[in-house]
């Protein structure tokens, strides 16, 4: 064979090669999702990606998202959680629990303590029954319980956590999901999957977007018409969480809702709904949480002086409030 023969014939097959892998790297990434009962809500995750792979991150998922649970439950007894509230310290916290008391007392101070970790003691007065009481009583019990709350009244040594009053408990629901749901996207991305999603009974975390460069969509219901859509968002690579009083109640008249305000001991009033979309899993579950107390005047200053978090909140008027970088995010999907 000639040499420009042999030349032509090699370039045809490193094209052919090239033409090869070029059509497998464009074949279309399969769907795969599972749902589970677990953190006291159903999680579900989605995943695109070959099945082998899939299956293996979902299970890989699901058992950190456990590890985290784990940990931080106050229901389980072997839970590092329930054994700080039952003795009042801990003398030698995992690293799951260290950074969730350390991220909980950052939001903390972020939010003037609005976000506090320490109201179980309230929680526990208002599902015990609080609600029935008259008013005078109600306050009066709420000023005795108001002295074992604090976020300043936690102590940290090292990997050594403890209360600094008799009593006190602590309460990981508004910022334990949003950790496991960014560490479940960590165990994904790490094996190498690209688009997935992570929802937590609402909280929601996405890694990339779906393929295609498509954006996930999120649809926010109305508070008065659950049935009805009031905003709907796209977005890629961030996260979302919503918190309402609109939903769970300690009493049978639906006029205690399940969101105390640390500084009064009362459900908090100002508003109904509050969404927040950031870069990660907790801050949008612990901000959503704190913003909700805080009430839309102050929360909207907060928002603005944060990088990459924006907010929608539904005061108890029924006025929304958007922050300014907000329409970024807004889908036509409505």
């Amino acid at each position: 064979m000639k040499k420009s023969h042999k030349v032509i014939a090699c370039l045809l097959i490193l094209l052919t090669v090239a033409l090869g892998a070029t059509s497998c790297a464009r074949k279309p990434l399969m769907k795969f999702e599972e749902t589970r009962d677990m953190m006291g809500t159903f999680v579900t995750i989605t995943v695109y990606s070959d099945e082998e792979t899939a299956e293996e991150a979902i299970s890989a998922a699901f058992a950190r998202m456990e590890e985290i649970e784990s940990v931080a439950s106050i229901f389980d007894e072997q839970s590092q959680a329930f054994q700080l509230n039952r003795d009042g310290h801990l003398d030698a916290a995992s690293d799951d629990l260290s950074q969730l008391l350390t991220m909980s007392l950052d939001y903390s101070q972020m939010t003037d303590g609005c976000f506090d970790i320490t109201i179980q003691p309230l929680l526990d007065l208002w599902a015990g029954g609080l609600w029935k009481e008259s008013e005078e009583v109600q306050q009066s019990r709420i000023n005795q319980t108001l002295g074992l709350t604090g976020w300043d009244k936690i102590g940290t040594e090292g990997n050594r956590i403890y209360f600094t009053v008799e009593g006190m408990k602590i309460t990981l629901g508004g910022i334990a999901k949003g950790y496991a749901v960014d560490e479940a996207l960590e165990v994904i991305s790490s094996m190498g999957i690209k688009h997935a999603l992570v929802n937590a009974g609402g909280d929601m975390g996405t890694l990339g977007s779906k393929p295609n460069r498509e954006p996930w969509n999120v649809a926010l219901v109305n508070p008065d018409d659950t049935s009805q859509c009031l905003a709907a968002f796209s977005f890629s690579d961030k996260a979302v969480a919503t918190s309402g009083n609109y939903e769970r109640y300690f009493d049978p008249e639906k006029e205690a809702g399940h969101i105390i305000n640390p500084k009064t001991g009362y459900s908090a009033q100002e508003c109904i709904s509050v969404t927040i979309i950031a870069e990660n899993c907790t801050r949008a579950d612990a901000l959503a949480t704190g913003v909700f107390v805080m009430g839309p005047d102050d929360s909207i200053e907060l928002v603005e002086s944060l990088d990459d978090v924006e907010c929608l909140i539904v005061d108890a008027d029924r006025i929304i409030y958007r922050s300014s970088g907000l329409s970024t995010y807004l889908s036509e999907r409505q």
